[in-house]
């Protein structure tokens, strides 16, 4: 009975019993430094949930992080490890505040709320996706592995939009000393959800993507060919896929939900482009779609948890003294153990049955 109750609930299990683990062994680090563990994680939920502000925050920084999670987790589906997340967020919202403020002054006017939001947010998902093609076409053509391309654009594409923050794109006004661009018209900006909250319409927007890719994965000729060329290339092959292309298409696609994030915060939140904006949305995306195993549901879930440790962790260090860097300790701790199922399984004794999440395949792979 327990055995075919753990096979039946496996999925959801073992990242329980990662999260928890992470949640124990962070206590013992609170309590290391001083802090009362109940009392710090009881502040770190009042600062998410205590309040509709508190909600309202959190599900602010639930929206990137259900977009770049859903970035990571599409190309887990497809075989493929996207560490560039960050990158294609940072280059997504760099082109967002172009189309937002210099894309007017092209076309000789301004444009309607109605076209230039959609025109801001596709111009940031363009330009994640682009920029994760070339990762995909290098891992397709040429056989490079896409972790080590990846984690190479990463520093092209930062290192490029701190140029560019600092030169070209970066605000004339003689006041400004910091990194950022103009601000960018107001018919780009995506309205809020509910009056004096920052939550705004890129939640829904979030939610419906996740959605979307979880019905593209399940009921279209795409999403069959992507999970196929996920678990087996050669199978995929056998059975007709053009694996190559279906490589170069799951990584576009990847690096667009992440380019979009990066939109949406600039469209949404900073109404610019400011060197330094992302929270590490890109990284921690890496941590939710493992936490999440590559599912849609489960990245929304997993997205929800961090941003709840994140929203929430202010207010832990504000009543407990406890440092906020305790939550990237835990972040880490999860990613770790969801990466190290069988340390988890041998702990709470929990036999293997189901299949396993495909991470990275070998060299030229």
């Amino acid at each position: 009975m327990r055995e075919k109750l753990i096979r039946r609930f496996e999925p959801l299990l073992l990242p329980a019993l990662s999260v928890f683990t992470a949640m124990v062994l962070g206590g013992v680090l609170i309590a290391v430094a001083g802090g009362n563990p109940l009392e710090a994680y009881a502040g770190m939920l009042e600062g998410a949930l205590g309040s509709p502000r508190a909600v309202s925050e959190t599900l602010v920084w639930a929206t990137p992080y259900i977009l770049a999670g859903l970035s990571v987790s599409l190309a887990l589906k497809g075989g493929l490890f996207n560490i560039g997340a960050e990158g294609q967020l940072a280059l997504g919202a760099l082109s967002a505040a172009w189309a937002g403020h210099w894309l007017p002054q092209l076309v000789g006017g301004g444009l309607p709320a109605a076209l230039h939001v959609p025109v801001t947010l596709l111009f940031g998902a363009l330009a994640g996706g682009l920029w994760a093609a070339v990762p995909g076409w290098i891992k397709a053509r040429a056989g490079g592995h896409e972790v080590i391309s990846t984690i190479m654009l990463n520093y092209v594409a930062l290192n490029a939009v701190s140029f560019l923050l600092n030169g070209p794109m970066k605000d004339p006004e003689a006041s400004n000393v910091l990194s950022r661009t103009p601000l960018i018209d107001e018919s780009a900006w995506v309205p809020a959800l509910v009056d004096g909250y920052r939550l705004h319409w890129g939640f829904p927007l979030a939610l419906l993507a996740a959605a979307l890719v979880g019905w593209a994965l399940r009921r279209t000729t795409f999403g069959f060919e992507i999970r196929t060329a996920g678990q087996s290339p050669d199978a995929a092959r056998y059975a007709g896929v053009r694996v190559s292309r279906t490589v170069i298409a799951t990584m576009a696609l990847s690096g667009a939900f992440a380019g979009l994030a990066g939109a949406i915060e600039v469209s949404a939140l900073h109404h610019r482009h400011e060197l330094g904006f992302s929270q590490g949305y890109g990284f921690d995306a890496i941590a939710i779609a493992l936490l999440g195993k590559a599912h849609p549901g489960g990245t929304v879930l997993a997205a929800l948890l961090f941003s709840v440790m994140r929203s929430g962790a202010t207010r832990m260090q504000y009543l407990t003294q406890v440092p906020i860097d305790v939550i990237s300790v835990i972040q880490a701790l999860v990613l770790l153990f969801v990466a190290a199922d069988a340390l988890v399984r041998r702990i709470y004794r929990v036999r293997g049955s189901s299949e396993r999440l495909v991470l990275t395949r070998g060299w030229g792979g």
